[in-house]
């Protein structure tokens, strides 16, 4: 199922998209506290993440690309809560936007990580998930400002829970009902 706006072409993610999406990921993973993975990933540590995240189902993975250029702009996921069996209708959301297509970037870029909500709250409306949950590294303003516009309420923060950096981080969490 994918849509277009503003030059950004949303879809689910394929294979082929994995060299990118691994090269967004580790960008993250470098240079921010936004993940608390600390060691870079190859393309094949990767796959069985995105083999994670079929076309169907509430794990799922989004992928906004250029419209013209077909080049990849950032992702959006939802992934299994916890692992245990009463969890199913759960999900954990994630968005992640290149680096050079935030915010400030290209022009008409803006709002890729809003597409990218869009596209995935979209396909999950017929899934049977009840509710989504964001663990946000905090500070973290840009990504509190689109969850908190996509319904999820802030539901607790766990303190200095993750060390990256040579400092502890606060994880604030955020819920929506779907």
């Amino acid at each position: 199922m994918p849509s277009e706006r503003a030059g950004v072409q949303v879809r689910p993610g394929v294979e082929g998209d994995l060299e990118a999406l691994t090269a967004i990921y580790n960008h993250y993973v470098r240079e921010t506290a936004i993940t608390f993975d600390t060691a870079i990933f190859t393309s094949e540590e990767r796959r069985p993440w995105l083999l994670s995240h079929p076309e169907d189902g509430p794990h799922r993975l989004m992928v906004a690309t250029d419209a013209a250029s077909q080049e990849i702009l950032g992702y959006a996921t939802s992934s299994p809560y916890r692992p245990k069996p009463a969890y199913a209708t759960s999900v954990e959301t994630s968005v992640y936007v290149a680096p050079d297509s935030r915010g400030g970037g290209a022009p008409g870029r803006r709002g890729t990580g809003t597409l990218l909500y869009d596209a995935l709250f979209e396909a999950l409306a017929a899934e049977d998930v009840h509710r989504a949950y964001a663990g946000i590294a905090q500070p973290n303003e840009a990504s509190t400002r689109l969850h908190v516009r996509f319904g999820f309420r802030h539901v607790g923060t766990y303190h200095e829970v993750g060390r990256k950096f040579g400092r502890y981080w606060d994880v604030a969490w955020y819920e929506k009902r779907l």
